[in-house]
């Protein structure tokens, strides 16, 4: 006879952090090395410190075992259950495993990604050196703190400013260069935003539609109402654990999009309430994750060969955090905004790859906004409010330091990658209101 459930003990609080640690642990040494290009040195000294408070004090003791030959990391964490394990792909990266997978199950023969890095600048980096001038350097230089600490905060990795499709200044910290990828947190998001434009230029998606979410389908459902572009502007109305719904057990712990984002239920009326919360991102790419949505195809379109959108273990991608990418094809990604979705470098004849005024859409606010320094549009923050910014510069925020400041009117674009933790972040606004001012001198 089982014992009442007040007699049961539960598992230890501190086993289920300890998972949570390996898997944070695997998928970063694995992304790290493979995606990232990274000595392991420096992915202990960037990726695994600054992190969680609840795994921070674990991951530095747990044993990661690095298979370079399948390409997998595994990190033990339990006498009890198997080590936590993530595993390499050429097109998606690096993929976290459940709890309780068993290594034996995989080891899939990997191939090489192809890059192309002797075609002409923006497709591949031939003839992108630094234009002359000194307009930008000491601006760059005190962003990354070469002769001491950053004037803007933080601890800069790499900044980059490209004027008129040309790069005309780009600095990184020593160990980094042109080709070293970094983890975009939730610059993800503007990037899965681009994606979700490119499958609505395909005539594949409509950000009015209803969302195409099986999981509430079922009549009467409430949550049918809610549309793509509720999703895009965190306006969904559906509550969640946290407020920015960290989606633990998805980044750590294995889990996979489908299980985790479908079942929150409808707290407030679609387009009423902003929320910031990564599910409402990986549902949107949910919604619109077909035979079609192919992202490592889109990134090659634009030269962007050193950028992996990665997925869960079920083949979603976690588009709200889980891309890693090099400034120089963030560089690229805001070169196509400027030229309004077309990209004119890819061959003989200019392609849009983005509807017609989709820049509009997704710098453009509608419905409820946050309650601080910067909007909101459909993916994008915005950055209207900015003094000494034009107003139409929107940007790509992401945690720890990641972002892409877009600016049409000035043909511009400033990208900044680092490794800031909380109490020393970089002060972008005041960083982009600099380079404006420089560029304008």
């Amino acid at each position: 006879m089982a014992a009442p459930v007040a007699a049961q003990s539960d598992l230890n609080p501190g086993d289920y952090d300890r998972a949570l640690a390996a898997g944070y642990k695997a998928q970063f040494i694995c992304s790290g090395l493979w995606n990232g290009g990274k000595s392991l040195a420096d992915i202990k000294a960037d990726e695994l410190t600054g992190i969680y408070d609840h795994i921070a004090k674990i991951v530095p003791t747990l044993k990661a075992d690095i298979d370079e030959d399948k390409r997998q990391v595994r990190v033990t964490y339990s006498d009890e259950m198997p080590p936590r394990t993530a595993i390499w792909n050429s097109e998606t990266g690096c993929t976290g495993l459940p709890i309780g997978f068993t290594a034996g199950q995989s080891g899939a023969p990997f191939n090489l990604r192809e890059f192309h890095d002797d075609l002409p600048w923006p497709m591949g980096d031939r003839g992108a050196e630094t234009a002359p001038g000194e307009t930008f350097k000491p601006l760059l230089q005190d962003a990354l703190g070469t002769s001491g600490r950053s004037k803007y905060g933080g601890k800069t990795s790499g900044v980059l400013v490209i004027k008129d499709g040309r790069i005309v200044g780009e600095h990184y910290k020593q160990g980094h260069d042109l080709h070293t990828a970094q983890r975009t947190w939730s610059v993800a998001k503007s990037i899965a935003g681009t994606l979700i434009g490119h499958s609505v230029q395909q005539g594949l998606s409509d950000v009015n539609a209803p969302a195409n979410i099986s999981a509430w389908t079922h009549k009467g459902d409430p949550r049918r109402q809610i549309t793509l572009d509720n999703l895009m502007r965190m306006a969904s109305g559906l509550t969640s654990d946290t407020a920015g719904n960290r989606t633990d057990p998805v980044y750590m712990g294995g889990a996979s999009v489908s299980q985790r984002t479908t079942s929150w239920p409808l707290l407030h009326k679609p387009g009423t309430q902003f929320r910031y919360a990564n599910n409402d991102t990986l549902l949107a790419v949910h919604a619109v994750h077909d035979s079609a949505f192919d992202p490592y195809g889109f990134f090659r379109k634009l030269g962007m060969t050193r950028t992996y959108a990665e997925t869960d273990w079920q083949g979603n991608y976690i588009l709200s955090s889980q891309v890693w990418t090099t400034a120089r094809d963030l560089g690229r990604l805001g070169m196509l905004y400027l030229n309004d979705g077309i990209w004119p470098y890819g061959g003989d004849q200019a392609q849009r790859l983005l509807p017609a005024k989709w820049r509009e859409y997704v710098s453009s606010p509608s419905g409820p906004q946050p309650d601080r320094e910067f909007g909101y549009g459909a993916t994008f923050w915005l950055m209207n409010k900015t003094d000494g910014v034009p107003q139409d510069s929107f940007a790509a925020f992401g945690n720890r330091g990641q972002y892409l400041v877009i600016i049409p009117s000035l043909d511009l674009v400033i990208v900044r990658r680092g490794y800031d933790t909380p109490g020393n972040s970089f002060d972008i606004a005041a960083f982009t209101r600099d380079v404006v001012s420089a560029e304008g001198s």
